[in-house]
Formats: structure tokens, C-alpha cells, sequence
């Protein structure tokens, strides 16, 4: 079976094993989802979702986070950890939304990795999942199984596992087929046990490469 092969399969049965999966971060606005992944790192998603709950009662659009000063931000974003950073990229960032792009997110991925905070697997998200692009979303979840499902060799870096997908993946289906991937790694294929190799859909075809 050649990568190729393999690829298509893995689509085929993650899709029918997690037919509803999408992001794990809540946000009904682009600029929401922006905050979010920036406060992601290193952080749940579930922690995400409750804390800025509290940073858009308080902070409502893009013009008040911009208005709003880093330490005022760093206050209830801390429990996200490394709140510092994370508040100064945040409010640097909504500044740029509201003085270049009329307080709306850029649809060019060139443009999002300028903002402040925002690297290729951030621009990634935003692409695929605010203005439906194609995208390969290369998390830790994402990294860990595709090295151990076979799709790529040994390869850690995530620039040049998302390289190495985009030749593998179908465009249309990259999106969707990392947000599967990341469920997939919370239930079955996990970091920090051994992977449930007896009830995981891939397990025949699987070279487990990295175990």
C-alpha cells in the first residue's frame, strides 16, 4: 500500500468513526477563534472555552481588546498559562484587526501569519475552519499519529509533517480529517498511555510507528 493508499483509508474510517468532528474550540466569530488558538498553547481547550467566556463579558469585540490594556488582558487569561505573552500578542493582535482590516481577520494566510502570535498551525485553523480553504492543522495530536500510522517517517517538525500531508491528503478533506485526528488521539491513539491499539478503527493498517 503506498502512502497514497494509506492515506485515503485512513480518511475513509476515521470519517465514519467520527462523522460530526470539528473544532473543540468555541467561537462564533473568526476574531474569537483567533483569541482562542492563540490561548490554546500549551492549555486545553476545554480551559480555553471557560475562560474566555469571562474575557468577552468583559471585552465584548475586537475594539475593546484592542483598547484594553496587556495587564487588563494577562488578568483573566492567566489560568491559560503564560499569560504575559499570551495578553500582549492578543491585544497587539486586535489593535492590527481594527486599524488595517476594518476589525475583521484577513482571508490570506500570508496575512495571518504576520499577526502577532500566530504561527503556520494557526493560520491553518483559521483558513479551514472560518473561511472553509484548505488546511492542514499539524498539532501535537496531529504529529503523533500520523508518525505512528505510517503517513510520514520519523518526522517531528510541524512545518514538514504538513508539507509532507498536503502531497498525501486531499485538499478538500484536510480540515476535517485533523480535526478527526485530534479526537482520535484523545480517545484512542494517546500520548500519555499506551494507545488502545485493540479498539482503534486504523489498528490493521497502522505501522505504529513511534509507540
Amino acid at each position: 500500500m503506498t502512502k497514497e493508499e494509506l492515506a485515503l483509508d485512513v480518511i475513509t474510517r476515521l470519517k465514519k468513526e467520527y462523522p460530526d468532528a470539528g473544532c473543540t474550540l468555541d467561537y462564533d466569530n473568526a476574531w474569537k477563534l483567533l483569541v482562542s488558538v492563540r490561548l490554546a498553547a500549551q492549555c486545553t481547550d476545554a480551559r480555553v472555552n471557560v475562560v474566555v467566556e469571562d474575557l468577552y463579558a468583559k471585552y465584548p469585540d475586537v475594539n475593546a481588546l484592542a483598547e484594553a490594556s496587556p495587564e487588563e488582558i494577562e488578568e483573566i487569561v492567566r489560568p491559560c498559562g503564560l499569560g504575559k505573552s499570551k495578553a500582549r500578542d492578543i491585544n497587539a493582535c486586535m489593535k492590527i484587526l481594527r486599524d488595517e482590516y476594518n476589525g475583521k481577520v484577513p482571508e490570506d494566510f500570508q496575512a495571518l501569519l504576520k499577526l502577532p502570535g500566530v504561527g503556520r498551525k494557526s493560520a491553518n485553523l483559521i483558513m479551514g475552519d472560518v473561511f472553509g480553504k484548505p488546511a492542514i492543522v499539524t498539532d501535537t495530536h496531529c504529529i503523533r499519529l500520523v508518525n505512528r500510522i505510517g503517513l510520514v517517517d520519523q518526522i517531528k517538525e510541524p512545518k514538514k509533517v504538513e508539507m509532507a500531508l498536503w502531497k498525501l491528503i486531499p485538499p478538500e478533506e484536510g480540515s476535517d480529517f485533523c480535526h478527526r485526528l485530534v479526537y482520535h488521539g484523545r480517545d484512542v491513539c494517546t500520548a500519555r498511555t499506551k494507545p488502545f491499539c485493540n479498539k482503534c478503527c486504523l489498528a490493521d493498517i497502522c505501522q505504529k510507528n513511534g509507540v
